[in-house]
């Protein structure tokens, strides 16, 4: 009977199957356990794991299927002396004599930063420039979008251990880089010290990632540009109170903004660290305690300037029917990209607020390197 039931409505069983957005998130929480994921792609086969949160024993596994590379990004490779022949991308051989742990301290020591200085020579390092680095590029990706530190094992290989997730990269790598849906899935009344007409939506977008909020000032008119601002979390500047950046003084300070208007709406986006989230932000910290500025510390983690996708919150304006704002913002970038997603910046408000001594520095990088009007 379970076989009749089965054959009667095949399209049934098919909507069960997983989406390719599905997958990927599948694949992002896999990488984060230590586990590792198939990539195919024209006929190629490789696993890939992310060095972060790989173990021994897997390591040894992957040896024994084929022959591991290392793949960094530019950045990353940048610093280490090696050299980027795929131009974004690093991939350097694994030696046969790796230290111990099946060579894992090496790579890892290849990850993470955190001991360049005491040991700035990791080399002789043998990276490979033949053969063509698609896999490796969209692995690397992945790791990113899994908050992960961008290094990560690649292995050929003929076959692949069954059960571990599988993505064909022709098809996972529009999906990866496409603008997920974004469900409203609540809102509620939320009385708050800047106003007590607040009101908190939840956003829940459909690639499986963190979700984002909108706290609604009054209620704002939709028919002329609201006073708004895209606030990135900080975990440490908005719920601790850090000195080390200016993150909590400006959420206060427009929310104030707002309910003095009397209107307004505050996008409280989940890209902590300028995108890299909090563990790379805080090894981020770590490094600028080294003497790095927050540039340099994101590059020397093998990351970019910025991170953050600011199409979310275009997305999260127009959804709640907005189309032109009044910007709070320092960010240039922040404008250009909402208006080439179509919301219409009729005003950039400037958000100066929350220097001191202990942020100085890092200010004036913003100012000096990422254009930040200050």
């Amino acid at each position: 009977m379970g076989a009749e039931s089965q054959g009667a409505n095949p399209r049934a069983a098919m909507t069960l199957i997983p989406t390719i957005t599905e997958t990927l998130a599948r694949a992002r929480a896999d990488l984060r356990m230590g586990l590792p994921v198939v990539l195919t792609l024209g006929g190629q086969t490789a696993l890939a794991a992310a060095v972060e949160s790989l173990g021994a024993d897997r390591l040894a596994d992957l040896r024994a299927l084929g022959m591991p590379v290392l793949a960094l990004t530019a950045r990353r490779a940048e610093t280490l002396r090696a050299r980027a022949y795929d131009g974004d991308l690093a991939r350097i051989a694994l030696p046969a004599d790796a230290g111990g742990d099946s060579g894992l301290a090496w790579l890892c020591a290849l990850a993470d930063p955190a001991d360049d200085l005491r040991v700035p020579m990791k080399g002789p390092l043998t990276t490979l420039r033949d053969g063509p680095a698609d896999l490796h590029r969209f692995a690397l990706l992945l790791a990113k979008s899994a908050r992960l530190l961008p290094a990560v094992v690649v292995t050929p290989a003929a076959t692949a251990p069954a059960g571990l997730t599988l993505l064909d990269i022709d098809l996972a790598r529009p999906a990866l880089a496409a603008f997920p849906a974004l469900d409203d899935v609540i809102s509620a009344r939320l009385p708050i010290e800047a106003s007590t007409a607040g009101r908190l939506h939840v956003f829940r977008p459909g690639d499986g990632s963190e979700e984002h909020y909108a706290i609604e000032i009054g209620q704002p008119d939709r028919s002329r540009p609201v006073l708004a601002r895209l606030h990135s979390a900080c975990f440490t500047g908005d719920v601790l109170g850090s000195l080390k950046c200016d993150c909590g003084p400006q959420l206060q300070a427009a929310l104030a903004q707002m309910g003095a208007a009397g209107a307004g709406v505050l996008l409280y986006l989940n890209q902590e660290g300028r995108g890299i989230g909090l563990a790379n932000k805080m090894r981020a910290y770590s490094l600028q305690d080294q003497g790095f500025d927050t540039v340099q510390a994101n590059h020397r983690l093998g990351f970019e300037d910025d991170e953050r996708d600011f199409r979310i919150g275009a997305g999260l304006l127009q959804q709640l029917g907005f189309d032109a704002v009044r910007l709070l913002t320092n960010n240039p970038r922040k404008v250009a990209m909402l208006e080439s997603c179509g919301v219409q910046v009729a005003e950039r408000v400037p958000l100066i607020v929350g220097r001191s001594h202990f942020n100085a520095g890092y200010l004036d990088t913003k100012a000096a390197k990422s254009g930040h009007l200050l």
